[in-house]
């Protein structure tokens, strides 16, 4: 009887933690992903516009978004590993974001989040301050040297980055469809 329990509760760890990554992750990166490739292109509209479109633009926003399609695969693919390892830790992010206010309060006190414990997990900060880093400094990189307009500089590596999540997860955890 306990190996029964055992694996629905697996199986309900993993499909909380799909439901909050298609939530959390998914949604908000096809949504933010979306709005900065509308930024990002309408600047290099109008700066076709303005006459100030030559070749360095084209190739300085492919490689923006080049760079942010590759710190968005680089950072799924740790979040994959946890979702592969450590589907509990998304669960438990799933339970309290689903709990309210006061309710969220106490159980805060009760019940702390899962701690991830695997090699390397100090260094995890410091790679996603260095992948911010990067974006921002090629951004600035970019709009200095006269090639791109600021708002394209800043929004099409931000695009590569939510796409390159959001593309990237899709063939782990594919899109609800309704069934017949």
């Amino acid at each position: 009887m306990g190996k029964i329990i055992t694996v629905q509760r697996k199986e309900n760890e993993t499909q909380l933690a799909e439901n909050y990554i298609r939530t959390y992750i998914l949604f908000p990166s096809g949504l933010l992903g979306l709005l900065a490739m509308i930024i990002g292109i309408l600047a290099l509209v109008y700066q076709l516009f303005v006459e100030t479109y030559d070749e360095w633009t084209f190739i300085k926003s492919s490689g923006l978004m080049l760079a942010g399609i590759l710190l968005g695969w680089g950072q799924t693919r740790y979040h994959r590993y946890l979702f592969r390892a450590f589907p509990e830790f998304w669960a438990s992010r799933m339970r309290s974001s689903n709990s309210r206010g006061v309710q969220r309060l106490k159980k805060a006190k009760v019940s702390a989040e899962v701690e991830l414990k695997h090699a390397g997990r100090s260094l995890v900060p410091v790679a996603y301050l260095l992948g911010i880093g990067c974006l921002i400094g090629l951004s600035a990189w970019s709009f200095s040297s006269g090639s791109l307009d600021y708002m394209a500089a800043f929004a099409l590596p931000w695009a590569g980055f939510f796409w390159g999540k959001l593309f990237t997860w899709r063939s782990v955890i594919p899109p609800l469809t309704a069934k017949k």
